[in-house]
Order: C-alpha cells, then sequence, then structure tokens
C-alpha cells in the first residue's frame, strides 16, 4: 500500500493515507532513505514484494528510518530481499537492528571474510563489526554471482511490465551478456585508470534493475578502474534511466566513461552533508548531456557549496533535518516514471529512454 500524494506530510498521517491509496496500483517504486551518507535503497514491486539495497550506519538512525519509509510509506511488513553491496560498516551497519524492527527474508552479499576486507592488517575491529550481521535472524543467505536474478514475481495483470532485478558485476567479475550493439570504441577512447582500489569498494555488488524500458542502477561504491571494466572495450550495462550516483558521489568513483555509457536522464546521489558530491564527480555529471536533473539527498554544506545541485532537487538542506526521502515511481507499463521529494512537494515526470 503506497502514497501517491506529493504533498507535504507528516510521517505519521502519511502512515495513514499509506493505507488508504496505492494498494495494488502496479507501479515500480523506489524510495532513497535518508541514511546520511550510507547505502539505503528501496525498491517495492508491482506485486509488493521489497528489495532494500544496503541499509546505512549502525547506531538506531537509520535502520529506524528505512522501517519507518518501509512501514509507513510503503506498507510493507517484510524486506524480502536484502542485498549488501560491500562489507562497510555505512552499507550493512543498520542491518542487525533492522532485523529487530522487521522479518528480513533473504540476504545477498559477496560472503564475509575472517579478516579485513579492506586488506588493512593494522584494523582488527571487522570481526567485532560484523558479529551483529552474522548473528541477525533472517530466512536465508547467499553469496550472489554475476547474471544471478533475484527471483521476484511477476505481475499477472495486463499490461504490467516485465521486472527483472540482475545481478551485473560482484567481487570484480562481470555479467557475461553483452547488450546488443555493444561498442565502445569513441567513449573508451579516453580511458585513464586511477591507482589500483585494494578496498572492499572494488568488490561492490553491482545491481541492474529493468521494468519494461525503464532501467535503473546500483553500483554501492564501485571505484573507478572497475567502472571503466563495465564500459571498456563493450558496455556490459547498456543505457539507464536512473543513476543511483556511485560511492555517495566521492571522486574515487564516477568515471566518465561509465556516465557517458549508461546516458542516464536522472542521477540520485546518498550524500551527507561533508560526504560526497565531490568536485569531479559533480561536474562530469553536469558534463552529461542526457542529464536532465540531479538530485540529492542532502546539501553538500562544506565550503565548496557551488557542488550542489539546485535546491529544488535536494530533499534535506540542514544538518539537523527532518530525514527526507526521495521517491520514484514507475507507471506499470514501465514508460513514464515520477521522481519526487514528498516532503517539498517537488514532483516531477519523465518518459523512459526508448533505445536501451
Amino acid at each position: 500500500m503506497r502514497i501517491k500524494s506529493l504533498t507535504t506530510l507528516a510521517l505519521g498521517f502519511a502512515g495513514v493515507l499509506t493505507c488508504q491509496a496505492g494498494l495494488n496500483d502496479h507501479k515500480l517504486d523506489i524510495y532513497w532513505v535518508d541514511v546520511e551518507g550510507g547505502g539505503g535503497t528501496l525498491i517495492v514491486t508491482p506485486n509488493n514484494e521489497s528489495v532494500l539495497i544496503d541499509t546505512g550506519m549502525p547506531g538506531g538512525r537509520d535502520a529506524g528510518r528505512i522501517h519507518d519509509v518501509a512501514t509507513k510509506i510503503a506498507g510493507l511488513k517484510k524486506i524480502d530481499y536484502l542485498i549488501t553491496t560491500h562489507l562497510h560498516i555505512d552499507h550493512f551497519g543498520g542491518a542487525a537492528e533492522l532485523s529487530k524492527l522487521m522479518p528480513i527474508g533473504t540476504v545477498y552479499n559477496n560472503g564475509i571474510p575472517d579478516h579485513n576486507p579492506d586488506n588493512n592488517p593494522q584494523d582488527t575491529r571487522f570481526p567485532l563489526l560484523i558479529k551483529p550481521y552474522q548473528e541477525m535472524q533472517v530466512d536465508a543467505r547467499q553469496i550472489i554471482k554475476p547474471d544471478q536474478i533475484i527471483p521476484l514475481h511477476q505481475s499477472t495483470e495486463p499490461d504490467t511490465a516485465k521486472l527483472t532485478l540482475r545481478c551485473i558485476a560482484a567481487k570484480q567479475a562481470f555479467t557475461k551478456e553483452i547488450p546488443k550493439n555493444p561498442q565502445n570504441e569513441t567513449i573508451c577512447a579516453g580511458s585513464k585508470t586511477h591507482e589500483k582500489d585494494i578496498t572492499d569498494n572494488a568488490n561492490s555488488i553491482v545491481m541492474l534493475l529493468s521494468f519494461g524500458n525503464f532501467r535503473f542502477f546500483d553500483g554501492g561504491d564501485l571505484t573507478w578502474n572497475l567502472e571503466s571494466q563495465l564500459v571498456c572495450p563493450a558496455n556490459l550495462v547498456g543505457n539507464v534511466d536512473v543513476y543511483q550516483v556511485d560511492h555517495h558521489g566521492l571522486d574515487m568513483s564516477n568515471n566518465p566513461l561509465l556516465l557517458r555509457s549508461l546516458s542516464p536522464t536522472i542521477s540520485v546521489m546518498s550524500n551527507g552533508t561533508t560526504k560526497g558530491c565531490e568536485k569531479e564527480t559533480f561536474a562530469t555529471l553536469k558534463s552529461i548531456p542526457s542529464i536532465k536533473a540531479m538530485y540529492q539527498i542532502h546539501r553538500n554544506l562544506r565550503a565548496d557549496s557551488e557542488n550542489n545541485t539546485s535546491n529544488e532537487y535536494i530533499a534535506n538542506l540542514e544538518e539537523h533535518c527532518s530525514g527526507n526521502y526521495i521517491k520514484l515511481s514507475v507507471d506499470s507499463d514501465g514508460k513514464n516514471y515520477t521522481i519526487s521529494i514528498p516532503a517539498k512537494g517537488h514532483s516531477a515526470k519523465y518518459k523512459t529512454a526508448s533505445n536501451h
């Protein structure tokens, strides 16, 4: 049960309206929860199945915000699938706390090593940090592989688009499926490499969500050189409508080759007030001709305030904020989608690209 209203609502009132509208609207919804510079992307399918990609930090705030959006806004009673893109605490930290607030079904990740995944032998905290995640109660756990499909149910309603959520990359291995017309020579001619990333960011799980013609890319915290391998020499992803900005908008990610190849219409950055939204990434986003709007969870409050999108597209403008989320809804036929910041009354509609 989901809200269609885009007016400003108090969260409790929103919960009441959720019970009255949106049930069986056969839309695909995506919510970017404010986890203050971590990862927390909730997908709700036309059949009301749910996929949560990452869970923010421990401490109660992020798990609480995810729970509120999931239950009071999206009307969920369970997280059916949890994908942890990599084992940094701002991506797995809220999972154990969330599991105490609502049931979690199958958890997908790269497996849990017995040592620090950043290859830093001086940091011995990892076993203690990962213990709650290892021991939380869930239905099942799986190590995900490229080309694995999350087993979501297709809608039986007529004219509802086909839904697919597929793993494109995991642990520095890539999909074997190459889209049609994969030639990428012109874009890849400008390739340049960074120093090799030995952290777990490089192992990030990359997911591609398709709903008819609509396509959404979530690359976790994938970094520069691996992003290049996704699209050079062949584009393994194709074009997308919505790009979740890799790694919160840090410059060690968001390779221009990736952005030019994906040609998104919309970007959404899960950043914090001082994290992400860095200069080179922001310049890259502004340079991509296909991008019509750039959304941010937070306004960058550092001295480099020029590295922000328009306030209209930012969910939270102040350091001490209400934790506003960003929502995207795709029509049941997959041909149009609406992106909104409900707490601000902002809404904009777009057509899905036709050249996927």
